[in-house]
């Protein structure tokens, strides 16, 4: 049971996302245009989480599950606490009064069960629509930023479709354009809070946008 509750408390925290996409055919180059290739690569999903944009919506988001995790929490702690006194009274007990309390213990943890999925349920649709309506914006960054800079092709680094073997500091433009998403969106940096070093949400595609 504890598994169990402690999936949402890391879904809470880590942003473990499914989000749906879409991919955009790429516009057909000349061969002048195309040769010699520029190629650029980017963490696209990270770069989405640490624009100060999506720092402060996926805390908001947080945030507002908090009473939901703190009620989770108070309903495991008390199936726990109800669990040892039951082990600990038990041959004390009548048959008739370990049944019932077996039973009390046995409906609360049906109800945390349900509580738990229809939380997990209930963030990550809510997560998948803070990240798409971010990920298409940065995305556009993206995509101009790229331009500017004479890219022909941008690779994701952070999709397993898209196995890199090998790229150096200077073909990366997710800092370039984590920063040029903040200048754009005109929104301030959140203040430092202290983590726990959780990883980014994982996305299933690279330009979102789409629904599943």
């Amino acid at each position: 049971m504890k598994r169990s509750v402690a999936f949402v408390f890391t879904l809470l925290s880590c942003m473990v996302l499914t989000a749906a996409a879409q991919t955009s055919p790429a516009p057909a180059m000349s061969a002048a245009a195309a040769d010699p290739a520029k190629i650029a690569v980017i963490s696209f999903q990270a770069a989405v989480g640490q624009t100060n944009e999506g720092k402060r919506n996926f805390s908001d988001l947080e945030k507002k599950f908090a009473p939901k995790e703190q009620e989770l929490k108070a309903l495991n702690d008390e199936i726990e606490t109800l669990t040892k006194q039951l082990q600990a009274q038990g041959n004390a007990l009548s048959e008739t009064e370990r049944a019932n309390r077996a039973k009390i213990i046995d409906d609360k943890k049906k109800k945390l069960e349900r509580s738990v999925e229809d939380s997990r349920s209930d963030f990550q649709q809510q997560m998948q629509e803070v990240y798409n309506g971010l990920a298409s914006k940065v995305y556009d960054v993206m995509s101009t930023y790229a331009q500017q800079q004479g890219y022909t092709l941008v690779l994701d680094m952070g999709q397993q479709q898209t196995p890199i073997l090998y790229a150096t500091d200077a073909n990366n433009i997710t800092k370039a354009v984590i920063d040029a998403y903040n200048v754009k969106s005109g929104v301030a940096a959140p203040p430092a809070q202290p983590t726990a070093g959780a990883p980014q949400p994982v996305p299933q595609s690279r330009k979102p946008g789409g629904s599943q």
